[in-house]
């Protein structure tokens, strides 16, 4: 796939769902067995240019994802590649005994396109908001978990998931436009992380999703409050990049973990798994959403309300560097 500028800003346009869509229409020429099976949501995942194009390799099964879970797994047993995709909710949670026993069980190969997830679904309220999903399929033994940080890292997670050797959790996160993270074509590299800024070795923030470019923002302000910050894209939750959290323990005085997820189970539960184990570990402070449930509104409303806004992250690191007496 050719990547230019104009691309990177079209697809910001479009949203990561979009963009997956446009994906999965590029390996809809290249791949042969490639089988894409949908619960009731063709336009919601951008995939009506594939159905029409290749009305031989799409399937929809409606809102029956825990059937869809078990079709998908009978097609990879036999050979193809298989992408599933719905809602986060629905893909994870709805149909987790399949998913467990089909796939990371039986060791059947796909890629699950959970669409949707964290708080923009935040109108429709907590049955299809998704801030438990990472938590639940990191705990099944056989599937990877990625959390791509914008549309651009979306096509190239989707393009890396189906070439992976064991089955995937793709997790689609933010708003349509999304903001970009990446304005060039860079390395996707399933658990292995990006440094997007290098800055000093106080603080190094690692974010997955959604919220990386909310802490670019954070960076961006800390600066201004003559503070350095380092960023990294831990796209890959499962498995984590240990070399990184190895280099960050090693170099760094703080490690902020930010999510778009509860704070149980996520990235920052991942990190600070690896970390603890560490000597002379590091302090941690885990930034995300904390253990209840909002009551339904706006995207916007629902970041504020759990203090995930840029400002409201900046002053948490702030408190924690005074706390530590970090300067």
């Amino acid at each position: 796939m050719k990547i230019n500028p104009s691309k990177i800003k079209m697809w910001s346009n479009i949203g990561t769902r979009a963009s997956f869509g446009i994906a999965v229409l590029e390996l809809g020429a290249k791949q042969e067995k490639l089988i894409v099976i949908s619960g009731d949501t063709s336009t919601s995942a951008g995939l009506e240019r594939f159905k029409k194009k290749y009305p031989e390799k799409y399937f929809d099964v409606g809102i029956a994802e825990q059937n869809m879970i078990g079709i998908a797994a009978g097609l990879s047993s036999e050979g193809h590649q298989v992408i599933t995709t719905t809602f986060a909710p629905f893909q994870t949670m709805r149909c987790l005994e399949q998913i467990k026993v089909n796939l990371g069980y039986m060791k059947h190969k796909v890629v699950m396109v959970g669409l949707a997830s964290g708080l923009v679904q935040g109108m429709l309220g907590f049955t299809h908001c998704c801030i438990e999903d990472l938590s639940v399929m990191r705990s099944l033994p056989g599937i990877t978990v990625i959390s791509p940080a914008d549309s651009l890292s979306t096509i190239k997670a989707t393009l890396a998931s189906v070439e992976h050797n064991q089955s995937v959790y793709l997790r689609l996160t933010g708003s349509t436009p999304n903001p970009t993270v990446y304005n060039d074509d860079f390395d996707f590299i399933i658990g292995k992380s990006n440094t997007l800024v290098e800055n000093g070795n106080n603080i190094a923030i690692v974010s997955s999703g959604s919220m990386v470019s909310n802490s670019m923002e954070v960076i961006n302000l800390l600066k201004k409050r003559k503070i350095n910050a380092s960023l990294i894209d831990m796209h890959t939750i499962k498995p984590i990049d240990k070399n990184i959290l190895k280099k960050i323990n090693k170099n760094y005085k703080l490690l902020v973990t930010f999510e778009e997820h509860s704070l149980i189970g996520g990235l920052g539960s991942a990190v600070a798994e690896y970390i603890s184990s560490l000597k002379n570990s590091i302090p941690i402070l885990a930034i995300g959403i904390p253990d209840f449930y909002e009551t339904a509104g706006s995207y916007s409303d629902l970041l504020s309300l759990y203090k995930l806004n840029p400002e409201q992250i900046t002053n948490r690191i702030g408190r924690k560097l005074d706390s530590l007496n970090i300067s």
